[in-house]
């Protein structure tokens, strides 16, 4: 038996392509402008212009930052007309970043759920 075999964990086995997507959700995230656009996004749909507007960089760089975050599966664009408009997906950023909270401190998942819980039997 390898020493490498010795710790390994049949449980935490992804696959490679599951190990990409979400390697690629963290690159996304570490940047603080594409936080920012996912952040703004949060409230609604918005058009390119109306994203690249609240910033003062480039448009390009704009749209170079709203690629990451499609090819991440953070964000989905529609177009309309000769407008994109972008908006957050929810579930992939809420699930990417979830599975490694659950991984990396489970306890902490539980202890947010009983706040959240004891939150609303409070109201």
């Amino acid at each position: 038996m390898s020493p490498d075999s010795e710790h390994h964990d049949p449980r935490s086995v992804v696959d490679d392509a599951d190990a990409d997507a979400e390697a690629g959700v963290f690159r996304a995230l570490a940047d603080p402008t594409r936080r920012q656009i996912l952040a703004d996004l949060r409230e609604g749909e918005l058009a390119a212009g109306e994203i690249a507007g609240r910033f003062s960089i480039s448009a390009p760089s704009i749209s170079r930052h709203l690629g990451v975050l499609k090819s991440a599966g953070l964000v989905t664009e529609r177009r309309e007309g000769n407008r994109i408009l972008y908006s957050l997906v929810e579930d992939r950023l809420a699930a990417s970043v979830g599975r490694f909270l659950s991984a990396v401190c489970p306890e902490q998942i539980v202890l947010r759920r009983t706040k959240w819980r004891d939150k609303g039997a409070a109201s």
